[in-house]
């Protein structure tokens, strides 16, 4: 039951995930700026989180740790967040949002190949010594079954758009598909489990605040003020998928960062964004319903979820 815990954190991440891809598609066919959309999620986040680490009791070692810190924090928060979320926020102009979600499955295959920039301490009768992660050859053999799905989409996708269309809804989430693995990995190396999931995501905010308030400035003068509903749906985003999803995907890959194999695993769970991102697309946004080749991808895309998940509880 342990071991599945981490998982089940993963699957329901990835359902309070899917309302990130569901509202900024809605959120752009409304006529709302992408970058509102944006650094809005972020400045919505921000109290939130201040409130709830501040109840529990742990916003001064927060402070303390990231003072100590700042330039790392600033740096790793802007690749995990700013890296992350503006890319696909920019391309949610060029497809619905189910077509960003299953794009956004390299991220596992990304995560599989970070593992060398990664290393861990293993005890030995010489004392402690620190090696490189290996890259997980077995998780990589079952995420390239979800890139085979990825693929099958795209290419129906690009059939019907420019060749340039394509570029700009592909290129920025495969950006973002490497950066969010990258930051988050490399924030639980600086918080070195001193820092709650709460923590760390509070911290992240904070560290990459600059950016948003300067996002902020250039779409106030840029494109004016966002429409009451653009604010609405932002806020919708920062509570499900910036409050909810990234504490229990941080929780989750918190209880397995010792397991290069189980960390991957968890990453894998994401996959079940695409299927919430279409029910929701369906039935909120009345989306034109996937055709058959679109469903084999995904299908291919949560069959790799599923063998993730069994190979990493075997292991």
């Amino acid at each position: 039951m342990k071991s599945s815990l981490p998982m089940l954190y993963g699957i329901l991440a990835s359902f309070f995930f899917s309302f990130s891809f569901i509202m900024n598609r809605a959120m752009e066919l409304s006529g709302g700026y992408w970058i509102w959309s944006a650094s809005l999620r972020y400045l919505f986040m921000l109290p939130i989180l201040l409130v709830i680490v501040m109840i529990r009791g742990n916003l001064r070692v927060l402070l303390t740790h990231m003072q100590k810190q700042l330039w790392t924090w600033m740096g790793w928060s802007l690749v995990g967040f700013g890296l992350f979320y503006v890319p696909l926020c920019f391309s949610a102009a060029y497809g619905p949002g189910w077509l960003i979600a299953a794009s956004w499955q390299v991220t596992i295959v990304a995560g599989s190949l970070l593992a060398p920039l990664f290393s861990k301490v293993i005890v030995t009768t010489d004392g402690p010594i620190r090696m490189k992660e290996p890259i997980p050859v077995k998780g990589l053999l079952m995420s390239l079954i979800i890139l085979f799905g990825v693929v099958i989409i795209q290419l129906e996708h690009a059939s019907l758009l420019s060749f340039n269309d394509v570029l700009l809804g592909l290129i920025p989430v495969i950006l973002a598909a490497f950066a969010y693995p990258l930051g988050n990995r490399k924030m639980m190396e600086v918080c070195e489990g001193r820092l709650d999931a709460y923590q760390r995501v509070l911290g992240m905010t904070l560290a990459s605040l600059p950016l948003w308030i300067l996002l902020s400035i250039y779409a106030l003068f840029y494109a004016g003020t966002p429409s009451a509903g653009q604010i609405g749906q932002s806020a919708i985003v920062a509570i499900c998928s910036g409050v909810i999803a990234t504490v229990l995907f941080f929780s989750a890959t918190d209880m397995v960062k010792g397991s290069v194999n189980q960390l991957a695993a968890v990453e894998a769970t994401q996959a079940g964004e695409i299927i919430f991102a279409v029910g929701g697309e369906l039935v909120l946004l009345t989306a034109a319903f996937p055709s058959a080749l679109s469903w084999i991808g995904m299908i291919c895309v949560v069959l790799g979820m599923i063998f993730h998940s069994l190979m990493s509880e075997k292991r």
